[in-house]
């Protein structure tokens, strides 16, 4: 039977991304063996283990020494492909060293290891989620920064609303990529190893801790690290009393992640909370891509793309050159959800061990991982060369004729009119001077009330939308500020 490949071909959002390679079945795989490998170290560590066995384990745990198709097709018959692993994975450590493979998988169960797994990668694809919003969000702060008095029509339901800056937008972006950080960070330094046993008791871990302490005593052989010993000190701190406890620190640590309180089989949080960020961070970047989608339309022009070869052209027309980027982030945005709604649903995990929830988790889990990894690298492509063109702005906000800034003349006027009064009337001059053509400006200086009020200079401030931007400059301070608090933070630049 022949075997296809997924190389992301109806997944431009994610193929040939890096988090792509974090997420692929050869990733997936290794991170299982690593998790293999953690635990027979921590057993080592807790005086279970023999550092020979640690050795001959750890020396042959490479995807590649293993038939990864075969694996995925023996996996039917359990139901998860750890069974179908161990099996295989023993075999090869058998024949480097027939008494090694004794310890192999010892007192674990696929769920230790498959989660332990799943918090590897997704620790792996956070990581560089982090790195591409940390650049997202650099340069959008230069945006806002180097905009900040660059003015452009506010928008609301889809209406020019009032004046505001191209800066304070760029700073809205800004906010919620600081946002979707400081949550990545946050959820990337507690994911834990997961080690509980059959049924989350630790019971087979403590029974060999039993047997070995009972039968074995010290085994002698600290410190002998051997040619395949690379990152692991050989240490051993045998203690007693809790059984399979003590495994907990020693096995998280061997992995990089957080020691459990306790086992989490049915306890999901970890993984729904995996999905939520990532539901953060596609949803903020993709507000992002859908505003510079809306501003590079053809009739508004007031941003575009950073041009490259092929990049937004189209099967059919010639001139085309379609927002390729922001496109990619969007169709992310809208996708995640689904997928971060059924590891919500999958917190709904019956018993010790649930039968379809676990399951359930693992393409969802590793969909979402790819997509948001895929729209953070797109992301910064994006915010780093994204073309903004004032000269449009400015033609746009003329298109109103001056009605952009009626807030601020109602303001104006209400001391003298009334606030009920003064809508009423630039309602009815700003319907005037759209169904005639003529300047908002030209409709007031006619008005009757109006000359008395003030003369046509002060008119002519008024109507500037450059004077009416409010605390724009302020808040821009406020984000950038915010922004540089969590670059300190972070502390990778």
């Amino acid at each position: 039977m022949s075997v296809g490949t997924d190389a992301g071909l109806l997944a431009p959002t994610w193929a040939g991304t890096p988090a792509a390679a974090e997420v692929t079945d050869e990733a997936w795989l290794q991170a299982m063996l690593d998790a293999e490998v953690a635990l027979a170290r921590a057993q080592y560590a807790v005086g279970l283990t023999p550092a020979a066995a640690v050795r001959a384990i750890a020396s042959v745990a490479r995807a590649d020494r293993l038939d990864l198709v075969a694996l995925a097709h023996a996996a039917r018959a359990a139901a998860n492909p750890v069974v179908a692993l161990v099996t295989a994975f023993t075999e090869v450590v058998a024949a480097r060293d027939a008494a090694a493979a004794e310890y192999v998988h010892r007192g674990s169960t696929s769920q230790d290891i498959l989660d332990s797994a799943a918090m590897l990668v997704a620790r792996r694809v956070l990581g560089l989620i982090a790195a591409d919003l940390e650049r997202t969000g650099a340069a959008l702060a230069a945006l806002a920064d180097t905009h900040r008095h660059t003015v452009l029509a506010g928008r609301t339901l889809a209406q020019h609303a009032v004046p505001t800056t191209f800066g304070l937008k760029a700073a809205g972006w800004l906010q919620l990529v600081g946002d979707a950080l400081v949550r990545v960070r946050a959820v990337a330094s507690a994911l834990p190893a997961q080690l509980g046993g059959a049924a989350g008791t630790l019971a087979a871990y403590r029974e060999y801790a039993l047997l070995d302490r009972g039968d074995r005593g010290d085994r002698g052989d600290r410190g002998d690290r051997g040619e395949d010993g690379e990152g692991w000190d050989g240490g051993r701190n045998p203690v007693g009393g809790e059984g399979g406890v003590e495994l907990l620190r020693p096995f998280a640590e061997a992995l990089g992640l957080a020691e459990p309180v306790l086992p989490w089989h049915t306890v999901r949080t970890p993984v729904a909370e995996v999905g939520a960020v990532l539901q953060l961070v596609t949803g903020a970047l993709g507000k992002f891509a859908l505003d510079v989608q809306t501003l590079s339309r053809t009739e508004i022009g007031e941003v575009s793309e950073p041009a490259a070869d092929g990049r937004g052209a189209s099967s059919a027309m010639p001139q085309k050159r379609n927002p390729a980027l922001a496109t990619l982030i969007v169709s992310a945005a809208r996708q995640v959800p689904a997928h971060a709604l059924v590891l919500a649903q999958c917190l709904l995990a019956e018993d010790e061990r649930p039968a379809g929830a676990w399951h359930a988790e693992w393409q969802p889990l590793r969909e979402a991982l790819r997509l948001a990894g895929g729209a953070s690298h797109t992301a910064v492509e994006l915010a780093e060369g994204l073309v903004v063109h004032p000269e449009r702005m400015l033609a746009n906000l003329e298109l109103t004729g001056g009605a952009l800034v009626t807030e601020r003349l109602t303001v104006v006027l209400a001391p003298a009119l009334g606030k009920v009064r003064a809508k009423k009337l630039l309602t009815a001059a700003s319907a005037e001077a759209a169904d005639t053509g003529r300047p908002l400006a030209e409709v007031l200086s006619q008005h009757p009330e109006l000359p008395a009020l003030f003369n046509p200079a002060r008119l002519s401030e008024l109507l500037d939308p450059a004077h009416y931007t409010g605390a724009a400059d302020a808040l821009v301070d406020r984000a950038l500020r915010r922004y540089a608090e969590l670059d300190e933070k972070g502390g990778s630049r």
